[in-house]
């Protein structure tokens, strides 16, 4: 028979007119001498299942936590290698870098970005602990064997709609429709504009660090090169198809970097191709991503090509020049010539949709 418990910790009156036995002595004096010690220290239990990726910085597996009582939740574990560093000494000044930066993020708890749970050592090497995400990542999405995977499971008509109002084949790989990609980037530059507020360059914004959810929502991940701007470490890592011009040439590394960054990835999202494919050098990729903005016509579908909202939007993002980049992720996103003003230009013309909800649609097709 239940019964009620006030909080004073006298108990109600059961049904029948008698009351709750009290808990036994020994049991409260434990919880309350735990209290009092002001302190508190257990002992975690992982189980990897599986390799979620691999990179330059080291390997992020998938891992069950075990707590009390047979709790369990998923998480990820990235462990940082020590391989790229000549001594220890580098190795431990650089995870103390990285730690100090992970430790802001954990404070921001903005829904589009990663929330980091800890940083930990285990003979001498570090792990951080961050949450799973229940998803894929861009760079799998837009490979043409997703969109295999779903003409296979669909029929002739929700194949029309997904070709017409989601994804599509392109060139090289799938391209989303403007409208999604646009969603995408939207929630991104939300995140970006989070970190940017604390001080923080998100360093590595690629196709392989925004996860799409399985709820329709994009989020940005790997926080392993990102830099605080009154830190900034003499090496920096990043990937070069996707980094700014000045991060390639070793000069200062801004907010209006990782906008960029972003900005490759719409193209690569509208284009069904990575616009700087086949290139190797740092020489080649500069000259490629000076003149992307004039690409554009050629590089876009013509439904992309012919919106000129869009392209502005785009040039702003990858200008090569950052002063002419947008001045803010917030910005890029609410200005009069932004992402939002496109999205509000599919409304007025009719051609908007939900598009958190087509791509869970989506997601749940492909599971």
């Amino acid at each position: 028979m239940s019964t009620t418990i006030l909080q004073e910790g006298r108990p109600t009156v059961t049904p029948d007119g008698g009351t709750a036995s009290r808990c036994p002595q020994d049991l409260l004096a434990r919880y309350a001498e735990i209290l009092q010690q002001g302190r508190l220290s257990w002992t975690e239990h992982h189980h990897l299942e599986r390799q979620l990726g691999a990179g330059g910085q080291g390997v992020v597996y998938l891992s069950t936590r075990r707590g009390s009582d047979a709790f369990t939740v998923p998480v990820a574990l990235k462990y940082f290698s020590p391989e790229r560093f000549d001594s220890e000494e580098l190795y431990v000044e650089a995870m103390g870098r990285i730690a100090k930066v992970a430790s802001r993020v954990a404070l921001i708890q903005q829904d589009n970005l990663l929330d980091v749970h800890n940083f930990i050592e285990q003979r001498r090497i570090r792990i951080m602990q961050m949450e799973w995400i229940d998803g894929h990542d861009l760079s799998d999405l837009l490979a043409p064997k997703f969109l295999e995977r779903t003409r296979a499971s669909v029929d002739d008509r929700r194949w029309r709609y997904l070709n017409d109002c989601v994804v599509t084949a392109g060139p090289r790989q799938s391209r989303f429709k403007p409208g999604v990609a646009i969603a995408i980037v939207r929630e991104c530059l939300a995140a970006l504009a989070a970190l940017h507020r604390e001080g923080i360059v998100h360093g590595d914004i690629k196709t392989a660090n925004i996860m799409v959810k399985r709820t329709g929502n994009a989020k940005i991940i790997d926080i392993g090169s990102a830099v605080a701007l009154d830190d900034i470490p003499p090496n920096r890592a990043c990937t070069p198809a996707f980094a700014a011009p000045e991060v390639l040439e070793g000069r200062e590394i801004t907010p209006r970097s990782d906008l960029a960054s972003l900005g490759y990835v719409l193209v690569e999202m509208l284009a069904g191709e990575p616009p700087f494919a086949g290139l190797t050098t740092y020489r080649e990729l500069i000259e490629a991503k000076r003149a992307l903005g004039g690409r554009l016509p050629q590089l876009l579908p013509p439904e992309v090509a012919c919106s000129e909202l869009l392209v502005n939007f785009i040039r702003r993002l990858v200008a090569a020049d950052p002063s002419l980049r947008f001045a803010s992720a917030e910005d890029a996103d609410l200005v009069k010539e932004g992402a939002a003003s496109f999205h509000r230009q599919l409304i007025v013309g009719g051609l908007a949709s939900e598009y958190d909800n087509e791509i869970r649609a989506w997601l749940d097709e492909l599971s």
